[in-house]
C-alpha cells in the first residue's frame, strides 16, 4: 500500500462518512479514525488486495463501534419538528431534503443503498464490506428503496398512514455484480 493509493480513497470516504454521520466534523472525524486504523493495520491488507473495499470495512466497522458507544438518541418527527418556533404548527410545511430523508433510514439499509448507489459499489463489494451475505443486500437495498421513495414523496412523514398511498418514482438501478 502506497499513500497515493490511500490519497486517491479520501473523496469516496468522505463521501460515504457524511452520509453515514450526518455531520461534517463527525466524517472527518471518521475519515481521520480510519486512517489511523489503516497505518496502525497495514500489515494485514494484502498487497494486490482491494485497497478500497478494505478501507470501506475499516470505515464501517469503526462507525459502528463508534455508534454502540453513543447513547440512543431520539429523532425528531415530523410534528415534533412542526412545533418549533417559525413552521407555524403545520406538519405538512414542514420540507425535508434527500440528506434528512437519509438519516431517516435504518443504518444497516441506508450503508447498503450509499454504497451501491453513491460509491457504485457491486453488491459482492458491498457484502464484503458489511460481513453480510450478497442476499441481505439485496434485500436492505430494496427495504431502503421503498422508504427512501415514501419519505421523498411525503416529506411531512404521513406516508403509511392508512388510506394514503405513496406515488412510485423509478430510482436509477443498482449495478449487480453476479460474482
Amino acid at each position: 500500500m502506497n499513500r497515493t493509493q490511500v490519497v486517491e480513497q479520501l473523496p469516496a470516504l468522505r463521501r460515504y462518512a457524511r452520509v453515514l454521520t450526518g455531520d461534517a466534523w463527525a466524517a472527518d472525524d471518521l475519515v481521520q479514525d480510519t486512517l489511523e486504523r489503516a497505518c496502525g493495520k497495514w500489515l494485514l491488507w494484502r498487497s494486490g488486495g482491494n485497497l478500497r473495499a478494505w478501507l470501506f470495512t475499516l470505515m464501517h466497522n469503526l462507525y459502528l463501534n463508534q455508534r454502540r458507544r453513543l447513547l440512543p438518541v431520539e429523532a425528531l418527527d415530523a410534528d415534533a419538528l412542526a412545533a418549533l418556533p417559525g413552521q407555524d404548527g403545520v406538519a405538512g410545511e414542514v420540507q425535508m431534503d434527500l440528506d434528512r430523508c437519509l438519516q431517516r433510514l435504518p443504518a444497516e439499509q441506508r450503508a447498503v443503498l450509499l454504497l451501491v448507489s453513491l460509491e457504485d459499489m457491486g453488491y459482492a463489494e458491498v457484502a464484503r464490506v458489511l460481513g453480510v451475505p450478497i442476499g441481505t443486500v439485496m434485500s436492505r437495498l430494496s427495504r431502503a428503496r421503498a422508504r427512501l421513495r415514501e419519505l421523498m414523496d411525503d416529506p411531512a412523514g404521513q406516508a403509511g398512514a392508512p388510506g394514503r398511498e405513496a406515488a412510485v418514482t423509478p430510482l436509477r438501478p443498482a449495478r449487480h455484480d453476479p460474482r
